[in-house]
């Protein structure tokens, strides 16, 4: 390509944000070109002449991603708007929950009693739709809720 190469082409998507599969096909691969393509989240980096065949594998790959995507976004989707139902205070028991802390620990962390806390918690677990506290903390990680360590 005369203005850019398809590297820089993919360095520019990726700044504005494109969350499309990108596959690479180039007359000039070398291994350094492939590993940054990949680096830079290509699905596949083919060479050309390539076989019809791993091209049409590569864009079965890229709407594969879309749909898994689309999917996941739309789980996230759900448990954040399942977690705006929560009060602020069951916010807090479920952000313990998140910490790994007992009943008890979140009713000293919060200075409640623990009675307290078991309420909270079984109207949090009602509002999530959660029938089990593993099931409830899925809801809180999906929501990335308690990743505050990992951004």
């Amino acid at each position: 390509m005369p203005v850019m190469d398809g590297l820089t082409v993919q360095q520019a998507l990726s700044e504005r944000g494109n969350k499309m599969p990108i596959i690479v096909l180039t007359g000039h691969g070398d291994v350094s070109v492939a590993v940054q393509a990949m680096k830079n989240g290509a699905i596949e980096f083919l060479e050309k002449p390539y076989e019809k065949k791993a091209l049409l594998e590569a864009i079965e790959t890229g709407f594969s991603r879309i749909s898994d995507d689309e999917a996941q976004q739309g789980l996230k989707n759900e448990a954040v708007a399942k977690l705006t139902r929560l009060t602020t205070r069951e916010s807090e028991v479920l952000d313990c929950l998140v910490e790994g802390m007992t009943n008890k620990a979140i009713a000293d962390e919060l200075s409640i009693s623990p009675r307290t806390v078991e309420i909270h918690r079984a109207n949090l677990m009602e509002k999530l739709e959660a029938d089990s506290l593993s099931a409830a903390l899925r809801v809180a990680f999906m929501a990335e809720r308690g990743r505050k360590e990992a951004r």
